[in-house]
């Protein structure tokens, strides 16, 4: 590679690391650093986006893809449709635009800038950083939320707390949602997992605390979608174990550990606490959703069933880009008040904003991504790579369904996606140290 490429690179992957930090923190600007700018910086990652995306053009490395082509296509359309037929908002359609013209792109700029090398090392630096977040969130956890650990969006002093159980509240961390919060350990989940099965690549001493934060969040997020994730990462590697039993030792003590580390959180008092909030809020909730049934198909599925039932109801074109965003009802309907105008559930928004056609093209786009990454990340067990596979027990549930709508779950996977492309790419030292 020449040096002048070479400098580039580093420069464009301090800009992904950048996104990455900002992903993480830019709750955090909002609710306690710049709460007068809470409006701005809901979108203080586009400005990058655009930046890391132009430069990978320019310097010739954007990749030229089926994917890339026919989701600007497809969405352009629609932009056009949005303003001639839909709600004819121009600010509304262009934030709905946004998603995929600069979000989507920058998961393959990641993945090409990035490599193996470079996720690994932002795994370790996740870790690192759940280990504070962790004792903020128990703070916020078992703090009013008049306290300024809870201040909401804006310094709002009603606090960022979202409704729980036992007068408990889902605590936010730095983030400006709860949900923030549940994907960012939903990620951690991901790299715990893998370097377990890989202790190699990471400090043990980090490892052991990390992995006592993880657990502690499962009662104290009052998060079954926490939970649910953390199920998901545990069955991918599971199947790791399956497939190449030598690793059954790692798993084995991984599983010791586990069953030490949540025997003894149990008997600290806060978290105990924290226990019976949480299974109380389960109990509850899965009832009201129809039990396991009704709870795993609501987060899982993701109303993908109903909402494709539901698309030939929807106008050709649908309502219009941008309309199924918070932002977007709160300027379409002139208030402060965000609702949901089309859908909550990412499918059902999609085909209600774009309309059935376009719609669904959009969604069978990201099944194709998520498929090509799956059966690339399954050949890398052939050659004990796991990290690929690993990082596919997040992504490809958030890649493919999950609420692009929210800026802070669209972030996560868009990190996410390009991690997974990135893992699959080894760097040419190790290629040339293979046998």
């Amino acid at each position: 590679m020449p040096k002048q490429q070479a400098a580039e690179n580093q420069l464009l992957k301090r800009g992904i690391w950048l996104y990455f930090l900002l992903l993480i923190f830019e709750g955090a600007l909002r609710k306690w650093v710049l709460p007068g700018l809470a409006s701005p910086l809901l979108v203080v990652r586009d400005p990058l986006a655009i930046w890391l995306i132009y430069k990978t053009w320019k310097s010739g490395q954007l990749p030229d893809n089926f994917y890339l082509t026919s989701i600007l296509l497809i969405n352009g359309i629609s932009f056009i449709a949005s303003l001639a037929l839909g709600h004819g908002n121009l600010v509304v359609a262009a934030y709905g635009l946004r998603i995929m013209l600069f979000h989507f792109p920058l998961m393959f700029v990641i993945g090409r800038i990035f490599d193996r090398d470079d996720v690994i090392k932002m795994g370790r630096a996740t870790l690192w950083i759940a280990i504070p977040m962790t004792v903020l969130v128990a703070i916020q956890f078992y703090s009013p939320q008049s306290a300024w650990v809870n201040r909401g969006v804006g310094g709002d002093l009603e606090g960022a707390g979202f409704s729980g159980a036992m007068g408990f509240y889902r605590p936010p961390g730095t983030f400006s949602f709860t949900n923030g919060n549940t994907l960012f350990y939903g990620f951690v989940a991901c790299f715990l997992f893998y370097f377990w099965l890989d202790s190699k690549q990471i400090n043990r001493v980090v490892l052991l605390i990390a992995t006592a934060a993880l657990f502690m969040m499962i009662p104290i997020s009052l998060s079954r979608g926490l939970f649910f994730q953390i199920g998901v990462s545990v069955i991918f590697a599971f199947l790791i174990v399956a497939q190449k039993p030598g690793y059954i030792g790692h798993f084995f003590v991984g599983i010791v550990i586990f069953a030490v580390v949540l025997a003894g959180l149990s008997f600290i008092p806060f978290v105990q606490t924290a226990i019976e909030a949480f299974l109380f809020r389960f109990d509850s909730a899965s009832d009201i959703e129809g039990g396991l049934k009704g709870t795993l198909g609501d987060r899982f599925l993701g109303g993908m069933v109903s909402a494709l039932s539901d698309s030939a109801q929807m106008p050709f074109f649908g309502y219009g880009m941008g309309m199924g965003t918070n932002a977007g009802s709160v300027l379409l309907q002139g208030g402060e008040e965000r609702t949901f105008l089309i859908a909550e559930q990412e499918w059902a928004r999609v085909i209600g904003e774009m309309g059935p056609l376009l719609g669904v093209l959009v969604i069978v786009i990201r099944l194709a991504f998520c498929t090509k990454i799956a059966l690339a990340s399954y050949r890398k067990l052939a050659v004990n790579d796991l990290l690929p596979w690993m990082l596919l027990s997040f992504g490809v549930l958030n890649v493919l369904q999950g609420q692009w709508a929210q800026p802070t779950a669209l972030g996560f996977s868009t990190l996410i996606g390009g991690l997974m492309i990135a893992s699959l790419h080894t760097p040419e030292r190790q290629q040339l140290a293979r046998p």
